[in-house]
């Protein structure tokens, strides 16, 4: 008997969860995954956000480009003259400087890394003048540096064609920018230490109450020709309004020079991240009873009370479930059972009771914090209730004090008896696959993990290998080595054995060990290259259809034979940058995504590993994951020498990581709202619920929210995520986590309330989708367009009112929007063309992006670059990783070696005037006659330098302990590779026809000063 359920319009017999007469088995002392809870739902299907009217910028005539093109060699820029100047205020005659002015300015070393640090925050955020004003404390800034810069066009010359930021040439120019009215900013305590502040404000600090925040700005500043920019903390104390608009306001500005035409930045000062993954606290005071943010994460923590103020905030509004995801340090979440009581539930929208319902009736009633209904308290949960309306058992009651619960869900919550954990091999054994080394390393690592599958001893396990036919395997318990049965008709199948190919694992532990064994020596002449996986799909299927389970496929070559054979796309460049350019990334056979919802309909969730060594269409292969729950796994150009430990990791951690079963997810949320797209690997039953055959903590979903009322009445809205799922050890549990958010009247406290982390993945999730039926130029557009509106709109809260003419004011919640668009407009899934991503590479990229969880995809989007040689020339086992710098190679030396980690890999970059007895010493021989070092597998060496830098690579690792980085090495001046594999992720530099980091923020503010 299978779950039953609302079925989903155009799918016959797809069924949902609800009751059955089978009893519950016992339940556990211990919630089988450290941190989450459950949930009842659905996936719906994707509506294709609706591209925006791109607003041309104003005409420039001039070069926008805020600093020097670099040479491929890395060595520092030249000094260049800089015609910048700061207005603003009311400057003294001597801060007005000019063109003429004869000092040479600075420029940047490629060897001082320090010029780049990652600040937090440049400033402090400071409320503006609403009500009482809270404590702020000014102080001068730092003197900044200017950004050399080399005019390309007389500022005189006569306006130029608009040239977009993705084109491959830099804008020409800039309109002249309206005088600022104010030179005054103050400085976040804690300012990095490398840039000397001036000595701090004589005004006293203010104090109030609380009140929003304030917004910030960039910190730009500009000078003039060839000098720096005056310190603002020489110009004369403020006083009367400026003084107010000194205390609301922390921002420089971006302006010209006088006489000159040409936007200036310090580049020194852009913000970057420095915790990628640290989560939102903005509401954590005011709802301490909320579930952790890594379960829950909103776009932003205020909900707007209007559809009106919701058409305002040009970012998307909704939010990030991580429902399975490992517990925050020192916190386990709850085990709840209701016993006699059962699940207590509220009986019209049927929310869980909470730490947000209230009591009343002394106690024998309790009100939904989400419909309001008021519902009996059942005899056995009954409790008297304190002076304070409180129960007097609050302390012994979990669901009533945490935001995440883990409860035992009873017999009436099943359909069937809960499913055993169930692991289905599909297995490639072509000659690419013997000869990649992949079908040994799938052999010895299933057979290393098989003491840690979760389950036992319930855990069942099967095989089936293929290549132009499919091989069946008797595993039962009784014999002494399995027996193989070959089909060779693929059209016409038949399984033969069925009951003995799904075998339990602890009795036919012998068989399975001695299959393992001789699997790779059983293929290893094997001359077929034929890949029958359509047909082998089919055949797994009527295996698993009984009970359901886990289907792991491993592919290296593109299917050829039987249903789903597929083609080789892409090699027709004429449907690049047309309208058809979108259908390469959708898949080219129905085949898969009908498959995919067999699967689902029957509790099965696939797996991909795809080791091939040229194309395999994964926009195609990875449907199978999308729809199933599943997770695809990407080797391009695999070798198993290479990638062995990668994919060994990941197999390993596949099999062994706790995995929820049978699963369906359900979000609910309080009146006025609803989610009304769901985003990730998922089957949508009904409107709201997603069907899971198999998630584990390693899957994250996004999902959007909308306003039902055009005026909402309620001052909070609660929402509640809960996950049904059948353990490992047997249990049916639900996972609930709760989580309440205010509802605000004004813009300001929407983005005070931002969270950036959740804001730009759930931003990610649609850029993939929306690439599904756009063309990636179109995808780029739409999201800084977003960016640009979302910037202007919060500009015109404070412009016009304190005439903040050449300044880009921002809120201190989002200020690393810009940076996070710009990369994602660079990722792998987005940037470029054709030659620059290979196509199964783009869809890769695309599929890891909607699974990820938010630190996962803020790493991938910015990694972490770090210079490791001078640690290692000092010898010594160091426990600390070098502070991160910002992505550029105008902070590489040519004598350095440094690391980049975006989570999936390191790339080691080797400088081309680095010693030769390091590099001797990490690799283990003389590399100068070595012409392609990326070929190379990094290993440990017998000497203290190489150990070290591999005690490094493993604390990187150690920071996160669900991937494994594929390690890389690069050398300067190697091409293509060092341009493939590392110049092309420095995601502040100009390419693929993008802007740079800097030339992209003067575009925004380009954008922002335009009226509508």
């Amino acid at each position: 008997m299978q779950p039953s359920g609302t079925d989903k319009q155009g799918m016959p017999g797809f069924p949902s969860r609800p009751v059955s007469p089978f009893a519950a088995s016992p339940p556990r002392s211990a919630a089988p995954f450290p941190s989450s809870g459950p949930v009842i739902e659905l996936e719906t299907s994707y509506n294709p956000l609706t591209s925006l009217p791109h607003q041309p910028p104003m005409p420039t005539s001039g070069p926008g480009i805020a600093h020097p093109v670099q040479s491929i060699g890395y060595g520092p820029p030249r000094p260049t003259a800089t015609p910048d100047a700061v207005i603003s205020g009311t400057l003294s005659p001597r801060q007005i400087t000019t063109p003429s002015s004869p000092t040479q300015g600075p420029f940047y070393s490629s060897k001082t890394t320090a010029a780049y640090p990652r600040f937090s925050s440049p400033f402090a955020p400071i409320p503006p003048p609403v009500g009482a004003h809270p404590t702020v404390q000014t102080s001068s800034p730092p003197a900044m540096r200017p950004q050399p810069f080399q005019p390309s066009v007389p500022p005189s010359g006569p306006p130029q064609t608009y040239i977009p930021p993705y084109s491959s040439m830099p804008p020409r120019g800039n309109a002249p920018l309206p005088p600022m009215d104010s030179a005054f900013s103050a400085t976040r305590p804690g300012h990095p230490s490398y840039l000397q502040p001036t000595p701090s404000s004589p005004f006293p600090p203010s104090h109030g109450g609380f009140v929003p925040p304030a917004p910030v700005s960039f910190p730009f500043s500009t000078g003039s020709k060839g000098a720096p920019a005056q310190p603002l903390g020489s110009v004369a104390p403020p006083t009367g309004a400026l003084q107010n608009l000194y205390e609301e306001f922390q921002s420089m500005s971006i302006g010209s020079a006088a006489g000159s035409m040409d936007g200036g930045i310090n580049l020194n000062s852009l913000p970057r991240p420095i915790d990628s993954g640290a989560e939102s606290t903005s509401i954590a005071d005011a709802y301490p009873q909320n579930c952790h943010p890594r379960y829950f994460r909103l776009t932003t923590s205020a909900i707007p009370n209007s559809q009106s103020l919701q058409s305002r905030w040009h970012l998307p509004i909704g939010a990030v479930v991580h429902p399975l995801a490992d517990s925050p340090d020192g916190e386990q979440v709850p085990i709840v059972n209701f016993g006699s009581a059962g699940v207590i539930r509220c009986r019209r929208c049927r929310t869980y009771i909470n730490p947000y319902a209230t009591f009343a009736d002394s106690g024998r009633k309790w009100r939904c914090n989400l419909c309001s209904l008021l519902n009996d308290v059942p005899p056995e949960y009954f409790c008297t209730l304190d002076v304070n309306g409180r129960r007097c058992d609050l302390d012994q009651r979990p669901e009533l004090t945490k935001g995440s619960v883990e409860i035992v869900a009873p017999t009436e919550y099943m359909v069937r008896p809960p499913m055993p954990p169930i692991y289905f091999f599909l297995i490639d054994v072509s000659a690419t696959a013997a000869h990649s080394g992949m079908l040994e390393i799938v052999a010895n690592t299933i057979k290393s993990c098989l003491d840690e599958m979760p389950g036992s001893p319930r855990t069942q396990i099967g095989f089936i290998t293929f290549d132009s036919t499919l091989h069946f395997y008797n595993l039962k318990s009784t014999l002494t080595q399995p027996q193989m049965m070959v089909v060779t008709d693929l059209d016409d199948l038949f399984i033969p054995l069925p009951d003995d190919l799904l075998v339990n694992l602890a009795d036919s532990r012998n068989v399975i060990d001695v299959f393992l064994d001789s699997l790779s020596t059983m293929f290893q002449q094997n001359t077929n290259v034929e890949s029958a996986l359509g047909p082998g799909l089919r055949a797994a299927f009527m295996v698993l259809s009984q009970l359901g389970g886990k289907l792991i496929v491993f592919q290296s070559a593109l299917p050829s034979l039987g249903v789903g054979r597929l083609k080789l796309r892409g090699d027709d460049l004429r449907v690049y940058g047309t309208d058809k350019e979108h259908l390469l990334r959708v898949p080219e056979d129905p085949f898969y995504k009908q498959m995919a919802a067999e699967f689902t309909k029957y509790q099965i969730g696939v797996d991909i590993f795809a080791c091939s060594e040229r194309y395999c269409d994964v926009a195609s292969l990875g449907t199978l994951c999308k729809y199933t729950g599943g997770q695809l796994y990407h080797y391009p150009s695999f070798r198993g020498e290479v990638h062995h430990e990668k994919f060994k990791f990941d197999l390993s951690r596949n099999l062994t990581r706790e995995t929820a079963w049978e699963a369906v997810m359900r979000i609910r949320c309080g009146k006025g709202v609803r989610f009304t797209s769901y985003h990730g690997n998922f089957m949508l039953r009904s409107t709201d619920l997603l069907a899971l055959p198999s998630v584990d903590c390693d899957k994250a979903f996004g999902m959007q929210l909308s306003l039902e009322e055009t005026l909402m009445t309620s001052q909070t809205v609660y929402f509640q995520v809960a996950l049904l799922y059948t353990s490992s050890s047997g249990e049916r549990r639900i996972r609930v986590h709760t989580a309440a958010a205010p509802v605000v009247t004004d813009l300001a406290e929407m983005y005070r309330h931002a969270d950036v982390g959740a804001t730009i993945s759930l931003m990610s999730r649609l850029a993939i989708e929306k690439m599904q039926s756009n063309k990636l130029e179109e995808v780029r557009q739409s999201v800084q367009l977003r960016i640009t509106k979302s910037l202007k709109e919060y500009r015109n809260l404070y412009a016009v009112q304190h005439r903040l003419g050449g300044r880009l004011i921002y809120p201190e919640s989002l200020k690393l929007l810009p940076l996070y668009g710009l990369a994602l407009c660079k990722s792998a899934a987005l940037r470029g063309g054709h030659a620059d991503v290979a196509l199964d590479d783009r869809c890769s990229a695309g599929h890891n992006m909607m699974i990820l969880p938010i630190s996962r995809t803020l790493k991938l989007l910015y990694p972490t670059l770090i210079r490791v040689d001078e640690g290692l020339l000092k010898g010594g086992q160091s426990t600390e990783i070098p502070s991160a710098l910002p992505l550029t190679k105008d902070v590489l030396d040519p004598s350095g070696l440094y690391v980049y980690d975006d989570g999936f890999r390191f790339i080691l970059w080797f400088g081309r005037m680095l010693p030769s007895e390091l590099m001797s010493s990490i690799l283990g021989f003389d590399s100068s006659g070595f012409v392609d070092l990326s070929k190379v597998n990094l290993v440990e060496q017998n000497n203290g330098i190489s150990r070290n830098l591999m005690g490094l690579l493993r604390r990187m690792r150690e920071k996160d302990t669900s991937c494994h980085q594929l390690c890389m090495i690069v050398r300067q001046g190697e091409q293509p590779h060092e341009g493939l594999l590392f110049l092309s992720n420095l995601v502040e530099d100009q390419s693929f026809g993008i802007s740079s980091y800097g030339d992209w923020i003067l575009h925004i503010f380009r954008q922002t000063q335009q009226n509508p």
